[in-house]
């Protein structure tokens, strides 16, 4: 085992058994998914029975809009990734270390400007989302109070980013579980017992993610010489910039054509008024600790593959891509099943009131049966992503997740102004990326090495 793993925690995954290896190396990310889920839901927890459904509505409202300026430099240090651990796959030292200060260039720099955005514009984007008048000045509050920890957000992404293309999720995970701690303490104290507003919750949150990114930067400065940090050696590489660009964006893009999508499912929801919010909002909750383990095997699946292709073994990557995507699919429907079953109890924990728990649970029972086909879109798209295809899925994602999705939802509504109506707008689109997904691997285009 010794070849293909380090002291630091690192490992290579271009020998040994497949099967075990995307276990060892997805169960520590879920693990600290699960932790970093828990101090979401924290918020909404605490929130929702200390300060009431309003600041719950504020919290719910405003993380469709987080999602969306997190998800575009989250999917940039996932493609820094890709760049990373094809050269380490590769046992290019010079190059790994190149890729990895021009990432870390690239998020302070996001990291500043999205805290700009982010203080600047969020009256204005909250209004545009039709965000009631009776919850917009909480939802600025915490908005604007969450963007002061932009970089700490921005660039925690980035060491992160590092480490898993190198195989290690072992640290990140010890990292998040410190923070979430933190968190959640933080969360009971300035709401619980000081009393504070909801402000506070995106204030505790911002401290315990400074936390773990001093952690993981501190890691990163004592790790291999292979992938050590220097502070000195940080700076923007440019044609090693342009290939981690011409991974990132798509892949960042596709985050944020997701979360676009759903900023404008979250308005169609707001028309409900604030029982169809709280509840969806739960739905969300939930299905967010549902996608962890897809999230995480999708991690494992794009890593293999980009350290496989590196070393130049299509074979190994083809076997490895089987075992992924059917590993993430069965379990994402496994999942799916318990939701389903428990869903009232789920939606009762985040809010007691009938109209917000019958909501909840309608969209979760309309969308859980289709669950796992979501996670094969995503299984597939971390395939694409791993073999430095990134383009393939920001294409799939924006016609199929995006521009019908929204295009179902503006026309559908008129005519069944219900809100199963906007929750079927899930597994309708989650079917038809399956369909193109599966077509387009069978074609064997994506092995090719891209020019």
């Amino acid at each position: 085992m010794r070849h293909h793993a380090h002291a630091s925690g690192a490992m290579r995954m271009t020998e040994g058994p497949i099967a075990k290896q995307m276990f060892a190396f997805a169960m520590p990310m879920m693990l600290g998914m699960l932790f970093q889920q828990l101090y979401n839901t924290a918020d909404s927890l605490i929130v929702g029975n200390f300060l009431g459904s309003e600041a719950l509505a504020a919290v719910s409202s405003s993380s469709s809009l987080i999602h969306l300026m997190i998800g575009l430099t989250n999917g940039v240090s996932m493609g820094a990734g890709v760049v990373i651990a094809r050269y380490f796959g590769a046992k290019d030292t010079v190059n790994t270390r190149r890729a990895i200060h021009s990432l870390l260039a690239f998020g302070m720099t996001a990291g500043i400007i999205m805290t700009i955005l982010g203080v600047c514009f969020s009256p204005l984007v909250l209004r545009m989302m039709g965000t009631p008048e009776t919850v917009l000045p909480l939802s600025v509050s915490y908005f604007r109070t969450y963007f002061f920890g932009s970089i700490a957000f921005v660039m925690y992404n980035a060491c992160m980013g590092i480490l898993q293309a190198v195989g290690d999720s072992r640290h990140p995970l010890q990292y998040l579980i410190i923070s979430s701690v933190i968190n959640v303490v933080l969360d009971l104290f300035f709401v619980g017992v000081l009393g504070y507003g909801v402000a506070s919750a995106a204030f505790a949150t911002a401290i315990s993610q400074f936390v773990s990114m001093a952690l993981c930067f501190v890691r990163l400065t004592k790790s291999d010489p292979e992938f050590r940090v220097s502070i000195r050696e940080i700076r923007f590489d440019p044609p090693m910039l342009k290939e981690i660009l011409q991974n990132g964006i798509p892949a960042g893009l596709t985050n944020s054509i997701i979360s676009i999508a759903n900023v404008v499912v979250q308005s169609n929801i707001n028309a409900f008024g604030a029982a169809a919010m709280a509840g969806c909002g739960a739905h969300q909750r939930v299905e967010g600790f549902c996608f962890l383990p897809v999230q995480c095997f999708n991690m494992a699946i794009s890593t293999f593959v980009s350290q496989n292709l590196g070393a130049d073994k299509p074979d190994r990557v083809r076997k490895g891509v089987r075992i992924g995507v059917a590993g993430t699919s069965i379990i994402a429907g496994c999942i799916a099943l318990i939701v389903y079953i428990a869903s009232p109890t789920l939606i009762r924990l985040f809010d007691r009131t009938p109209e917000v728990i019958s909501s909840g649970v309608m969209f979760q029972r309309t969308v859980m049966p289709f669950f796992f086909l979501a996670a094969y879109t995503h299984g597939m798209s971390a395939v694409m992503r791993g073999a430095g295809r990134a383009t393939v899925p920001m294409v799939v994602m924006l016609v199929c997740w995006c521009v019908i999705r929204v295009t179902y939802i503006t026309i559908a509504v008129r005519f069944v102004p219900a809100l199963t109506t906007v929750a079927w707008a899930y597994p309708l689109t989650w079917s038809l990326s399956s369909i193109v997904f599966t077509v387009y691997y069978l074609t064997g285009r994506w092995m090719k090495k891209p020019a």
